[in-house]
């Protein structure tokens, strides 16, 4: 096995290796193309906040490694800013995402977990994946957004097209971007027509009142980066936060003994098997050192999280699920400027996943050991998780 394949079927086992051996070692990146990869704490900490370390892809030299390609419309937004344009546009969208805004939607949040719980009955078995983990977070994004019932589509197809395309069928990446980019088109049409009070609406209008602040492109790439990252982490993060636990029966049953303890096990979790594997691609703007390796300017950076998260240097017995640990610090949805707009969001929806799938069955266990994660080296999610419960 090649170290990609590794870094895919067996990332913590490769990452473990690369961090024993050398802080930053170069390698071929998702698509093929040579990157950097940085594995330890204290380094992809740093790195994160490393104003010269660029998301911008102007910096990035011929032949590196670029990360997805998209059309201009979908292209222009966070993951690809660096200030003022970063600044200006997370200011728009920042106030959607505060704690206090969050806290305001866990009611509807827990409704419609409910919803989808009862759904699935009283006992039986079921792909939680499918059935609740991804479910959950789409509709919550799409209230969010203000995207009607009629006009919700698989979105999971299209993220797993970008995040884990599939080398049997090379035009589902295009085919999916030429989707979502129809979706988006047609949707702010649409609330232009009908707006109403949701976040798509007031970023309609202040794109319509005053140009300045958020061009086309602007308004219609951060519309697909909501909906994209609002549903990619999240849904990742409760499968992996309920398999940790099925994986783990003595702390799910200390977890059901005190829930109070659940805010803090998200962070455990996120910390454990975070959503992402590594952080947005960086592109240097000089030539830097980084954990002592010499980097040149242009080429491609990749922060593992998943390593620095598991790294013993900054958490003891790093590769043991510990819900009473002090998980404080992990990097798993970011740090500095480009930490996760969306992180209260996920965390409470991961929080109200876990306490009404608990609160609903007493009895949940998997109904398979052999589990699939989805073949990427930049996300970590399962493909299906098949559960047996019973209340």
């Amino acid at each position: 096995m090649d170290l990609q394949d590794e870094l895919i079927d067996s990332p913590y086992d490769a990452y473990s290796r690369l961090r024993d051996t050398s802080p930053v070692h170069r390698i071929a990146g998702p698509n093929g193309d040579p990157a950097w990869i940085v594995t330890r704490y204290a380094d992809v900490r740093a790195a994160l906040a490393d104003p010269r370390l660029s998301l911008n892809k102007k910096y990035a030299l011929e032949g590196a490694y670029r990360g997805f390609s998209l059309p201009p419309a979908l292209d222009a937004n966070l993951l690809n800013m660096d200030p003022p344009d970063h600044t200006r546009i997370r200011r728009l969208v920042g106030r959607a995402f505060t704690a206090r805004r969050v806290e305001q939607l866990r009611t509807p949040i827990r409704e419609t977990a409910d919803r989808l719980l009862d759904s699935l009955g009283s006992h039986g078995s079921t792909d939680l994946v499918a059935a609740y983990a991804a479910p959950l977070p789409i509709v919550v994004i799409c209230e969010l957004l203000g995207i009607p019932d009629d006009r919700r589509v698989d979105f999971r197809t299209w993220t797993d097209a970008l995040v884990a395309p599939d080398p049997g069928r090379p035009q589902a990446t295009k085919e999916a971007v030429a989707a979502m980019l129809g979706f988006f088109g047609e949707l702010l049409a649409h609330k232009r027509e009908q707006p109403g009070a949701d976040l798509l609406s007031e970023l309609i209008t202040v794109r319509d009142t005053d140009g300045d602040r958020l061009s086309e492109d602007e308004l219609t790439s951060l519309a697909f980066l909501i909906l994209f990252a609002g549903y990619e982490n999240t849904v990742q993060l409760i499968g992996n936060a309920v398999l940790a636990l099925l994986r783990h029966p003595e702390q799910l049953a200390a977890l059901r003994e005190d829930t109070t303890k659940l805010p803090a096990a998200v962070e455990e979790f996120a910390r454990y098997e975070g959503p992402a594997l590594l952080a947005i691609r960086r592109f240097p703007t000089e030539d830097m050192t980084i954990g002592g390796v010499a980097v040149p300017a242009g080429e491609t950076v990749l922060l593992s999280l998943s390593a620095a998260n598991r790294d013993l240097a900054r958490f003891a017995d790093p590769d043991r699920l510990d819900l009473e640990r002090d998980a404080g610090g992990h990097l798993a949805l970011g740090h500095g400027i480009h930490y996760c707009l969306g992180a209260p969001l996920a965390r409470a929806e991961t929080e109200i996943a876990v306490a009404a799938l608990l609160d609903r069955f007493k009895v949940i266990e998997p109904a398979q050991d052999d589990l699939q994660w989805r073949p990427s080296m930049r996300a970590r999610g399962l493909l299906t998780l098949p559960v047996t419960y019973s209340s």
